[in-house]
């Protein structure tokens, strides 16, 4: 079993940066790839960032690229989402997400282990 659990979320203005923090316990962290996905109230959860099992490959949708960098530390099996320039827009729920696949990882069905969340909230 593998167990993810986030920290980092807070309040912040609109302009500022946050870091969220996962934390991988369980299996071979470096058999995974590690996600963030965020849902806002109302609205479906969605793709933020991946790294895959190495972290030469990352991907973000066009809504965060050049603000947001997603790293791992293969030694702390730990995930890491810097967050820079945030908006108000970017106010949600922050998940990680595990998975032992390399495709389709866009896509929240891929993943198999989640974490509780954490809030970040952004204000104007």
């Amino acid at each position: 079993q593998v167990q993810l659990v986030e920290s980092g979320g807070g309040l912040v203005q609109a302009g500022g940066s946050l870091r969220l923090s996962c934390a991988f316990v369980g299996r071979t962290f470096s058999s995974y790839s590690m996600a963030w996905f965020r849902q806002a109230p109302g609205k479906e959860r969605e793709f933020v960032a991946v790294t895959v099992w190495s972290g030469a490959f990352t991907s973000y949708p066009d809504s965060v690229k050049g603000r947001f960098t997603i790293s791992r530390d293969m030694y702390k099996n730990m995930v890491y989402l810097q967050m820079n320039s945030l908006r108000p827009e970017d106010t949600a729920v922050y998940y990680c997400a595990a998975t032992p696949t390399g495709t389709a990882l866009a896509d929240e069905s891929t993943y198999r282990y989640w974490g509780q969340g954490t809030q970040v909230t952004v204000s104007s």
